[in-house]
């Protein structure tokens, strides 16, 4: 049998534009292709390459995947990572954070089932902090979990939380998720260097995914900084059960059909009278279902 006609599976650990590093189960890494035009794995994605060992491959197949973190508009969808259980979003206390492509993303793990973290990063900058844990305190109160650490001072107080998991860091840029990568991951920088030469993307500000091993249990992906977040993949139904403050009102509207918007009678805009729901959380339902058109 031809060797380049032999089938590998494997991990793809580097995910840049049509390249892709896909790590076989001996730990070599491949710089592959897609098979075809359409360029449909991630990172976090298990595939079957064919190629022979030392070369270049081609991915044949992407394996189903249990979850895939995206955002999308109308226009186009951008893949962000595939088989992640817990999605972290770093926030810092300088410079200032959005809350609302934090809680957007929020929407987005929930609807695939992922778990949430938020990180505060910078939590050195004592006069600073008061006013980022206001903003958080909304998110917390609804029970995700936020941590505060400092990566340059503290960073291994998150490694518990990565344990036994898949995990993939998200945020804005200038929120300090590559120092807590390099923090984190011995060598990165180096890596991280001769992985951008390979893929010809640059040396600076992360512009790929990456995938790292943590220990044999622990996963951890890097992703691009990001500055909006669209969901326009989700329909009317799997927007209103990924605000998990609205379980307890569904279906407790005089109308069947509502919309939740200004209809007489809706239980959601009782729920944030009565302090059951933010305000804020209802505005951003609202704008998504006007956004897509639902």
């Amino acid at each position: 049998m031809n060797a380049s006609s032999l089938l590998f599976s494997g991990l793809v650990v580097v995910a840049h534009g049509r390249q892709y590093r896909v790590r076989l189960a001996d730990g070599e890494e491949w710089l592959c292709a897609p098979r075809g035009k359409k360029s449909e794995a991630v990172c976090g994605d298990r595939v079957e390459v064919r190629g022979s060992p030392g070369g270049q491959g081609v991915i044949e197949r992407v394996e189903a995947r249990k979850t895939l973190l995206y955002r999308s508009n109308a226009l186009r969808e951008k893949r962000i990572a595939a088989n992640v259980d817990q999605l972290i979003f770093v926030v810092a206390a300088e410079p200032a954070f959005s809350t609302t492509l934090l809680n957007r993303c929020l929407v987005a793990a929930e609807a695939e089932g992922i778990s949430s973290l938020i990180v505060l990063n910078k939590n050195d900058l004592a006069d600073k902090l008061p006013l980022a844990r206001q903003r958080l305190e909304p998110l917390a109160e609804l029970g995700y979990p936020l941590l505060e650490l400092s990566a340059i001072n503290n960073a291994n107080t998150l490694i518990p939380y990565l344990e036994g998991k898949t995990s993939v860091l998200v945020g804005q840029s200038g929120m300090g998720k590559s120092t807590l990568i390099n923090a984190l991951i011995p060598g990165v920088a180096a890596a991280t260097r001769e992985i951008s030469a390979a893929l010809s993307s640059g040396k600076h500000t992360t512009t790929h995914a990456r995938l790292y091993f943590l220990n044999p249990r622990s996963r951890l992906i890097d992703s691009p900084g990001l500055q909006e977040f669209g969901l326009g993949h989700l329909d009317f139904a799997a927007l209103e059960h990924a605000f998990p403050e609205f379980a307890a009102h569904l279906g407790g509207c005089r109308f069947r059909n509502c919309r939740h918007q200004q209809e007489p009678g809706c239980a959601l805009q009782a729920a944030v009278k009565a302090g059951g729901i933010a305000a804020e959380r209802l505005r951003l339902f609202q704008s998504l279902v006007r956004e897509n058109r639902l």
